[in-house]
């Protein structure tokens, strides 16, 4: 009886992992089905909008100088020395020039970009001229570039007081802070029509304060110039540096002395930083005393491999796992133990 109840107990074990098998390869087929359908529903509705164009900025054709429009420019007469600041709020005791002001680039429309220059405080008439943008799109370049990244001054914890920035850029460069386009910071416009505005437009603003701003500081017509920015600054300073180069060409035109552009962390469009993103992070940081960076979750390697290949056609259904990895980014970057980055 015993070896009855052993034959039937294992025979018993044998019909549990034969179901369980059966039961398993059933679900897979279940799976890879409903895969298959999903990936035949997404083709089924790329197909359908093949004809759509992606999101991705202004198309950014080379110039033509013969479609280039008149630059409207005003007399600058004792607009510098209105400009000049005695001394910022809560400000220490500073060994340079430093101004602000505003610049109208449509008198019809009422717009005026708004700017911070800081001189250097050695030799400054001998240094290039540097003019930083901030990205965002909407990002102050007063607020954000001056005051928290690269400016002369920094604000201390008691939101009243300023201290001096030992790695600020006019050490070595005289630079200005230019809140574009109108709308960011303290530019504004008369018609609010501007604040719907588009990276030719932004760069055609640009170029009038630029035109505007050397007549105002004339010392500064014949002096290397270079055009820096951040973030969605990788449309801003290529497009005014294209404009410039075309706006040289023509004659009886202020000419800019152009010498060269920097970007960091440069916005082109979303499936180009989506991609850098994640082979960045799948990367390691070879700085010395940094560890190296873990690698990113596999479902944010999926994730870019799908937005490099179908981006334009992403919805907001899809927004969770995008913020899921830049989630997953920060994580990575944030958690990386740096002691020795060396300073640009």
């Amino acid at each position: 009886m015993i070896l009855d109840y052993q034959l039937r107990t294992t025979k018993m074990t044998r019909m549990s992992y034969l179901m369980l098998i059966v039961v398993s390869l059933y679900l897979i087929g279940i799976s890879v089905a409903s895969k298959d359908n999903q990936i035949s529903k997404l083709n089924k509705l790329i197909k359908s909008r093949r004809s759509e164009n992606p999101p991705h900025a202004e198309s950014w054709t080379k110039q033509d100088i013969s479609n280039l429009s008149p630059v409207y420019t005003v007399p600058q007469e004792g607009s510098l020395e209105a400009d000049r600041i005695d001394k910022l709020p809560g400000q220490p005791v500073a060994d340079f020039e430093q101004y602000a002001g505003y610049v109208t680039v449509d008198a019809e429309a009422g717009r005026a970009l708004f700017y911070y220059f800081a001189e250097s405080p050695q030799n400054s008439s001998t240094k290039p001229l540097v003019l930083w943008l901030n990205g965002g799109p909407g990002c102050s370049s007063f607020g954000y570039g001056a005051m928290e990244e690269l400016g002369p001054f920094r604000v201390n914890s008691d939101g009243k007081t300023l201290y001096r920035n030992d790695y600020a850029w006019n050490s070595v460069a005289n630079v200005i802070f230019l809140e574009s386009p109108a709308g960011v910071g303290f530019s504004y416009s008369n018609r609010s029509s501007d604040y719907t505005t588009g990276d030719k437009q932004t760069a055609k603003d640009s170029y009038t304060f630029l035109v505007n701003w050397l007549n105002r500081f004339p010392q500064y017509k014949t002096r290397d110039f270079f055009i820096t920015g951040e973030s969605y600054a990788g449309h801003y300073v290529p497009q005014l540096a294209s404009l410039i180069v075309a706006e040289n060409k023509k004659t009886n035109q202020t000419v800019i002395n152009l010498k060269g552009i920097a970007i960091g962390n440069a916005w082109i469009d979303d499936t180009t930083h989506y991609q850098k993103n994640g082979q960045l992070n799948t990367s390691n940081f070879t700085f010395q005393g940094c560890s190296p960076s873990p690698p990113l979750r596999l479902i944010c390697l999926s994730y870019v491999t799908f937005n490099s290949q179908w981006f334009r056609f992403l919805n907001p259904t899809c927004n969770y796992p995008k913020s899921f990895c830049s989630r997953s980014f920060l994580q990575i970057v944030d958690n990386l133990r740096c002691s020795n980055i060396p300073m640009a």
